[in-house]
């Protein structure tokens, strides 16, 4: 198909659909952003009648070799594989959520510093073992990854994607466990949109105003340190290479793939963003099939946001990550597709349309 016959039936499809819209028994435009949501799900699926079909909150998780340092963090890097075997336990906020919404979780182990049973107790979803190493380098020393293993990642998450949209999936949250991680999506931030490191840094798990400076402070260091290599490659690999993690990598993966088979995608909060803001210098049409869950508390995440000329639908300060504002967000976007599939229109319910009373 040409480009003008693209544009074409977009075109048509866009005015059935705010046909559709409109003749619900409403008054134009009463429902707001979820009047939006009906529209872009539409589009995105080619059809005036969208539906979401097994929606999944993917958690990846991943260990960062900067958590050892104690420089950037007030947890120790264990705590990752502690909680990770608390969503295998069923006990974190992510499983309440999804327990709560009826939603299918998957966690990826992408590269954390454990071996975890098979076997789980107390956990309805399915844990995935894709690990590419035990925790990143340190990058205060040397690149996290190598191009290698960041491929590998990158590979990796776009299989998760790939093997739930098999399953019937067509709708997917994605989110993050990692000590560590903020700082990563920090410096990812920075190289990306231009903004200060300092701009960019926020209190991530909930560093004291010393810490906050002390964090502040490496994160420079590690911002010069990778500069030079990062603008000559002038690619997002090589961003993700030398201050990304395993989970980052292969998140930027799953919202390749994702977007790729036309999937609904729900963001998280500020990690799950900045590999967004990875994989959209990849594919710049990336964000059509996104929406933006929230608004997270940490301090960065609304200027990513506004980079990205991003309106969250939510704002309830949450900044867990674990996919958890995804997973609030999912119902808003469930009424967005079942009002379109199920309000009557103002023929059906014998309703005047305004201007004919």
């Amino acid at each position: 198909m040409t480009d003008c016959m693209q544009t074409a039936t977009s075109l048509t499809l866009r005015q059935a659909l705010q046909h559709r819209i409109d003749n619900k028994t409403k008054p134009l435009g009463a429902l707001g952003r979820l009047e939006e949501i009906a529209m872009q799900i539409g589009l995105l699926q080619g059809t005036t009648e969208p539906q979401l079909v097994r929606p999944h909150i993917v958690v990846f998780a991943g260990d960062h070799g900067i958590a050892n340092t104690g420089l950037v963090n007030p947890y120790p890097q264990a705590v990752t594989a502690q909680m990770v075997l608390n969503f295998l336990s069923g006990g974190a906020a992510i499983n309440v959520f999804c327990r709560q919404q009826q939603l299918g979780l998957t966690v990826v182990d992408a590269g954390v510093n454990f071996d975890f049973d098979t076997h789980t107790n107390g956990f309805s979803g399915q844990l995935v073992k894709k690990k590419i190493g035990y925790g990143t380098r340190n990058y205060l020393e040397t690149a996290a990854m190598t191009s290698e293993e960041t491929t590998a990642a990158i590979e990796a998450g776009k299989q998760v994607v790939a093997d739930l949209a098999a399953q019937g999936c067509n709708c997917i949250g994605l989110g993050e466990m990692g000590i560590g991680n903020t700082s990563s999506a920090t410096l990812i931030m920075s190289y990306v949109t231009g903004i200060s490191v300092d701009e960019c840094t926020g209190r991530g798990t909930g560093v004291n105003d010393e810490q906050l400076k002390r964090k502040k402070e490496t994160l420079h260091q590690a911002f010069s340190l990778h500069l030079p290599a990062i603008t000559a490659s002038q690619s997002p690999l090589t961003i993700l290479q030398h201050v990304g993690g395993y989970e980052i990598a292969m998140l930027t993966g799953a919202y390749l793939k994702a977007a790729e088979l036309k999937m609904v995608i729900l963001v998280d909060g500020f990690i799950t963003t900045s590999a967004l803001l990875l994989a959209r210098l990849i594919n710049s049409h990336l964000t059509d099939s996104c929406i933006f869950s929230h608004c997270s508390g940490e301090s960065g995440h609304a200027k990513m946001l506004a980079y990205l000329g991003a309106e969250p639908l939510l704002q309830l300060g949450m900044r867990l990550g674990e996919g958890t504002g995804a997973a609030m967000a999912l119902p808003l976007v469930q009424s967005a597709v079942n009002f379109l599939q199920e309000m009557a229109s103002f023929e059906s319910a014998g309703v005047s349309k305004g201007g004919e009373i």
